[in-house]
């Protein structure tokens, strides 16, 4: 018996050893993934060389609402054709993962508000690793500490009034303040159920003011919609006063008749959009050149209208950077999009007091495998 034991010991302790050497170059694989190195004009010329194009699946409310980013990235790199394919998210993380089960897969980036989906997919080894300039520079919490995904901007739901309809003194900032009797039936609102953005939003007002709140807000007989886009347009052109359920510019347009507005106590949604390359890109270089854009501080402080995802970009005056808010946690919303069972359940629940959805998806129909943004 002493005989074996001074066999099986070695061994076993080779094996220890191998396996922890395994670990180890696995664990220095993923360190060795630098911070992008190259400039943007390097990035350029490899992405020319690539062929120059890009295809980006990216969530949304309307076929055209990516038009900035591709007509400023265009601008900025020419010859480089950028497709960007708006859906819902939760349209988008069904089609990917369909592609990748089909083997058809068409984006080269994905950048979406459906955050649980980005652990799982690089957890299937979906998403190629990759640190974009400035990624150092990014809010700790807004990035994948191996470079799987990276934040690139920051979002938030909030108030948003129509000017010339409701004075300021009377500008609806809390949640209560929505129950007004004088705010009956000028209240557009996308569906919660529809949208998990607003979903959250409802369940922040449910976890501080009870179910009774969304039972006081479905009497105030709110103008439903689809998608996130429609409020904002709905509340500019006057056809509602106010919305809680879409964001705004940090720098209103002087010309505008509405305004996004923040509360002071209620809590609101905010997150960092994501961004990832799959790894079956057929455009690796172009797909880098594209993070990293999105990332330039120049485009953080110039192209994005809301809060940058960078510690080293200020907002603008009268803003404080987004995680500096007493009453919002720009992670929230991910732990509470995690929790899928949560999640449907809470959903389910919201549908039984404001009714079911209604109405065409705002994007449009894309099908299976959209090349191309729709017509717009």
């Amino acid at each position: 018996m002493q005989i074996i034991d001074s066999v099986v010991r070695p061994r076993s302790w080779l094996t220890v050893v191998s396996g922890l050497s395994v670990l180890c170059f696995q664990l220095s694989a993923y360190a060795a993934v630098p911070i992008e190195s190259k400039s943007l004009d390097q990035l350029y010329q490899d992405a020319k060389l690539e062929g120059g194009a890009l295809v980006v699946y990216a969530g949304g409310d309307t076929p055209g609402q990516q038009d900035g980013i591709k007509k400023a990235f265009e601008e900025r790199f020419p010859g480089i054709t950028l497709d960007v394919i708006v859906d819902y998210s939760k349209f988008h993380d069904a089609r990917i993962d369909h592609q990748l089960a089909t083997q058809k897969l068409i984006p080269d980036v994905v950048q979406l508000q459906t955050l649980q989906n980005y652990p799982r997919w690089k957890a299937e080894g979906a998403l190629l690793d990759y640190k974009p300039l400035g990624w150092d520079k990014v809010y700790p919490a807004f990035r994948d500490k191996d470079g799987a995904w990276t934040g690139v901007f920051v979002d938030a739901f909030s108030n948003v009034v129509n000017t010339r309809q409701i004075p300021q003194a009377q500008w609806p900032l809390e949640a209560n303040d929505y129950l007004r009797e004088d705010l009956k039936g000028k209240i557009v609102v996308t569906y919660p159920n529809d949208d998990d953005a607003v979903l959250f939003w409802f369940k922040q007002m449910v976890d501080k003011h009870g179910w009774s709140y969304v039972e006081r807000f479905r009497d105030q007989q709110p103008r439903y919609v689809r998608g996130t886009q429609a409020p904002a347009d709905d509340v500019e052109s006057g056809q509602s006063s106010v919305t809680f359920s879409t964001d705004g510019a940090l720098r209103p347009d002087p010309a505008a008749h509405s305004r996004f507005v923040l509360p002071k106590q209620d809590p609101f949604v905010s997150w960092a959009q994501r961004a990832a390359i799959l790894k079956g890109t057929k455009h690796p270089a172009t797909a880098k050149l594209y993070l990293s854009w999105l990332l330039d501080k120049k485009t953080q402080s110039e192209v994005w209208y809301m809060w940058s995802v960078r510690t080293d970009v200020a907002p603008p005056k009268g803003y404080k950077q987004i995680w500096e808010y007493p009453n919002t946690d720009p992670t929230a919303f991910e732990h509470f999009m995690a929790d899928r069972a949560a999640v449907e359940r809470f959903r389910a629940q919201i549908g039984l007091y404001l009714g079911e959805v209604k109405g065409e998806p705002s994007p449009g129909w894309l099908g299976l495998y959209p090349t191309k943004a729709l017509a717009h």
